[in-house]
């Protein structure tokens, strides 16, 4: 592991030069000082195996950094287009991000444990992902970016099989609850069997928010965010809806 730390992030002198520097960059994504408030903070969605959110992943000055980005690249100019699709060989701005969401899982802060690593060369450190995940290359190649307009939402859907285990999703610009159902039961989407109980577990997502799904989070446990009027909820008060923006990483599965 301290061979991929150092072919990732380079040996602890780059770091400690780097660490003069005071602005927020694309580059310096998810490296805040540890004396900030708003350093990324992991915790576990505990009803869920696998399912991490980092909090204050990305400050504002970040977040209006990649949409800046996401805009400058032209996909949304007519307001029929809501999606857009890269594999392969993915925009700088995207690379950054998934060095930025490896480095975090590495050296993020965190409210809780997360699970040991079984075979990592960690002993019982523990990490976020798999060592396998953690250590292939490219971390991801396939990026979704959507933006949603207020009442905009998905409906619940576990990932397609073409893609591997271990998901990245940043929110920006608006918060919003993610909820995840088991598959095999019904959502708010759905219509059929509607009085079909259901355990749904809410995720509340700020701006700047990021979420890891591996494990029985990708694969178990459909998510879904429905912006319908009385769906977005938390603590008893309905969350204030604007255009949000998320962005997806996945690492396409090999062909055989």
């Amino acid at each position: 592991m301290e061979a991929l730390l150092r072919q990732v992030f380079g040996d602890s002198s780059d770091s400690e030069d780097k660490s003069e520097e005071k602005e927020d960059s694309i580059d310096d994504v998810g490296c805040h000082s540890t004396s900030d408030p708003n350093y990324p903070t992991w915790e576990p969605i505990k009803e869920i195996k696998g399912l991490w959110l980092c909090r204050h992943f990305l400050s504002p000055h970040q977040q209006s950094t990649f949409l800046s980005a996401i805009q400058n690249e032209g996909w949304f100019l007519e307001a029929s287009n809501n999606q857009a699709m890269r594999f392969g060989d993915l925009p700088s701005w995207a690379i950054e991000l998934s060095n930025s969401i490896r480095e975090v899982v590495l050296y993020g802060d965190r409210i809780h444990e997360p699970p040991s690593c079984a075979g990592s060369d960690r002993g019982e450190a523990a990490c976020w992902l798999p060592p396998d995940l953690l250590s292939r290359e490219p971390f991801f190649d396939q990026l979704i970016v959507n933006v949603y307009q207020p009442g905009e939402g998905i409906c619940a859907h576990v990932d397609l099989m073409r893609f591997e285990d271990g998901i990245a999703i940043v929110s920006l610009e608006s918060s919003c609850v993610m909820h995840f159902t088991q598959v095999g039961e019904v959502s708010d989407c759905d219509k059929e069997q509607p009085d079909l109980p259901m355990i749904k577990i809410p995720v509340f997502l700020m701006p700047g928010s990021l979420v890891l799904l591996f494990g029985d989070a990708r694969y178990l446990w459909k998510h879904e965010i429905n912006r319908k009027p009385g769906f977005q909820m938390w603590e008893g008060q309905e969350v204030n809806q604007k255009r949000r923006t998320s962005i997806t990483l996945r690492k396409l599965c090999h062909a055989e």
